[in-house]
């Protein structure tokens, strides 16, 4: 029989034990440290009792009052340091397999959660009593990390989170890794998309497998790129309208303007020497080679022999 195929509902008790009594589990996978257990005892003895009662097992398999403690063994020996004769636990009676105590014993204990930073600093700071804040329970490493969070910063609590994970290919690895190690070293931001733009790259994605039979994503997105980089022209509706008018005074890529990354050499050294010499005369401004390039082409579309026509966007 499976767990899928009989039924795993309990209907356990609320019942008070002497925590002296309670039988330990014999493996216990969840350790605290000293400092965290103290805490944990003198947090108890202030209370005066436990504020999350343990989960408890009997079934008549343990004698009434030293019952196995599935979950809490941590609370229940605090209990017994701060001096409590009787807490209540949480007692299931109803038989259990072995593996149903381990799988519980395991579930209880793993199936914590996670607090978002933004916000529990945003609590902590509320908390205006300096005991109160030790009380809390956050040590020195966490309160390191609040320092370092901006109360304004996003709440990961408000984000729902999709992992994407890229294979290279071996040939291609060492390049990647070396990527990779850049952006770590030049990171001091974190850039988020819209979720739309996601399904939306993975539609892109898909299209490109089916298009090129690939499917490694990796490769798909170097399809896509390729794509990009055979199309650079088709950016300039980012800044230009169809009438030939900006959309922004922004600043572009020349390889939106002129269609490709690269010129031919000889060009590229008369258009440098031209440029030295517009800056040595102070024509333009040292590093604005591009102030040249704009004065060469107005006079150029000012000229005499210039025909506008309707498909360079001046009727």
């Amino acid at each position: 029989m499976t767990a899928t195929t009989r039924s795993t509902r309990l209907k356990p008790r609320l019942v008070r034990r002497d925590p002296r009594l309670l039988t330990r589990l014999p493996v216990n996978a969840r350790y605290m440290t000293k400092e965290e257990y103290d805490r944990l005892v003198e947090n108890v003895r202030a209370d005066g009792c436990l504020t999350s009662v343990p989960l408890v097992y009997g079934a008549g398999e343990y004698e009434e009052g030293r019952e196995l403690v599935l979950s809490g063994n941590h609370r229940t020996d605090a209990a017994v340091d701060a001096g409590l004769d009787e807490i209540d636990v949480m007692l299931i009676d109803d038989p259990q397999e072995k593996d149903q105590l381990i799988a519980r014993q395991i579930s209880h204990n793993s199936i914590a959660g996670k607090d978002d930073p933004a916000t529990l600093k945003q609590l902590y700071d509320e908390i205006e009593d300096v005991d109160w804040r030790a009380y809390s329970g956050l040590d020195d490493d966490q309160l390191q990390l609040l320092a370092e969070v901006s109360p304004e910063g996003l709440s990961e609590a408000n984000l729902d989170f999709a992992t994407v994970s890229l294979v290279f290919l071996p040939l291609e690895l060492e390049a990647a890794r070396e990527a990779f190690d850049q952006a770590r070293l030049g990171q001091n931001a974190s850039w988020l998309a819209a979720r739309a733009d996601y399904e939306q790259t993975l539609d892109t994605l898909a299209s490109t497998h089916a298009a090129h039979k690939v499917g490694n994503v990796a490769t798909a997105l170097h399809a896509i790129l390729t794509i990009v980089e055979n199309h650079l022209t088709d950016l300039q509706a980012g800044y230009q309208s169809p009438d030939g008018t900006p959309l922004h005074s922004g600043t572009v890529g020349l390889e939106t303007v002129l269609g490709a990354r690269s010129l031919p050499a000889p060009a590229a050294v008369t258009i440098n020497k031209a440029i030295s010499a517009a800056e040595g005369r102070g024509e333009i401004e040292q590093g604005q080679g591009w102030r040249l390039l704009e004065r060469l082409a107005e006079e150029y579309l000012s000229g005499e022999n210039y025909v506008s026509s309707s498909a360079d966007g001046h009727p």
